[in-house]
């Protein structure tokens, strides 16, 4: 079997982002999955309202804390990235939880074994790859979403 890499035309952020419409720029995305939500664009975060300015078609998913990951937002996650135009951005305040999530979903849209896709994260070095929790979340989401497909 081969490693589990993640596609083409999914990304996710790795830091703060500062401006919506130059990161969008830089990143070359046609689309862009927000999890931040009111709370956090109250705190002088990053807000949907810069993220739809910034791409022509957006999904906001609210996935930040005090939200724990859970199946119901993976299968929120699911279907707004199903719904986008590559190439996608998912971001959330520092990069985490968008990279489980792009790493969730690749893994199930491959067909993977979960424990390749954790094993990608934690080769990539992506930023989920740091909390157990979320690397657990990515194997629990992957089994129970493969399971209903």
């Amino acid at each position: 079997m081969t490693e589990f890499r993640l596609p083409a035309g999914l990304s996710f952020n790795t830091g703060p982002i500062t401006d919506p419409t130059a990161y969008a720029a830089e990143d070359g995305c046609a689309s862009w999955l927000c999890l931040t939500g009111e709370e956090f664009a109250s705190m002088g975060g990053l807000s949907y309202t810069d993220v739809e300015a910034a791409v022509p078609a957006s999904r906001n998913v609210v996935s930040d804390p005090p939200f724990t990951l859970n199946e119901d937002l993976a299968r929120q996650h699911v279907a707004a990235l199903d719904e986008l135009p590559r190439p996608t951005l998912v971001t959330c305040r520092v990069g985490p939880r968008a990279s489980a999530v792009v790493y969730m979903y690749a893994g199930l849209k491959a067909g993977a074994e979960p424990q390749d896709v954790v094993a990608a994260a934690e080769r990539d070095g992506a930023p989920c790859a740091g909390f157990d929790e979320y690397k657990a979340w990515i194997a629990d989401s992957m089994r129970a979403l493969g399971r209903e497909a």
